[in-house]
């Protein structure tokens, strides 16, 4: 195993198992910017990792001893991408959480799973099923590009503009009073705006990036 002793330094994420899932999140991290250490037991993927961030270690077993020596409590949110080995996922988040580390998440594939890492302390995430719950969305509405879901049943969405809204103004479509949405963004012609003129008329073809209730977000697709 590849080790690191422990230090002072506040890392800002770690990432332990490299599978699809986690390698792609890593990847995404570092190349934002961001500290990340990346922990797993495949020389290979590990390997692989390195041209994102030099903190790539191979470890055996995912012991609170060994973590500790890689310097996993150093993070300030770890992501525990394991969860097709429950056992070892569960006995891995156990000891992330118990090495003091502020924000734990950790992927579950079932809900079973997913009870008892919140019972230890994780915040939970269900990778597989979120992604086909997207889809679904998508599919089924035919105009959400893609959402991210939020606390409390609010949700970010981008929503294709039909020709129903075309010459029609910001102003006049009025999405916080008829819809109680806000416009975050506007897409069009391959630019995106994030002040979005009141007076702006719609072409027909644009993206809205809004924020809402989930709701109103999707009585707003049928209507627009």
């Amino acid at each position: 195993m590849n080790k690191k002793k422990g230090s002072e330094n506040t890392i800002s994420y770690g990432v332990i198992g490299l599978g699809r899932f986690g390698s792609a999140l890593a990847r995404r991290l570092a190349e934002a910017g961001e500290e990340v250490i990346v922990v797993d037991c495949s020389e290979s993927k590990v390997k692989e990792l390195r041209q994102y961030t030099e903190n790539a270690y191979v470890a055996d077993e995912l012991s609170k001893e060994v973590l500790e020596e890689i310097g996993i409590q150093n993070c300030d949110t770890v992501i525990v991408g394991i969860g097709e080995k429950i056992d070892t996922c569960i006995l891995t988040t156990l000891n992330v959480v118990n090495l003091g580390v502020p924000r734990v998440i950790a992927k579950a594939i079932s809900s079973d799973q997913g009870e008892v890492l919140e019972k230890i302390g994780a915040e939970v995430v269900y990778p597989e099923r979120d992604m086909a719950l997207r889809l679904a969305r998508r599919l089924l509405t035919g105009s959400v590009l893609d959402n991210i879901s939020l606390n409390n049943n609010v949700e970010i969405a981008e929503v294709r503009l039909t020709e129903k809204s075309a010459g029609r103004s910001v102003m006049e479509m009025d999405l916080r009073r008829s819809f109680g949405l806000n416009i975050i963004a506007l897409e069009h012609n391959g630019k995106t705006d994030t002040e979005v003129d009141p007076a702006y008329i719609f072409k027909g073809d644009e993206i809205l990036v809004v924020i809402g209730k989930k709701e109103n977000i999707t009585r707003f697709e049928k209507e627009k």
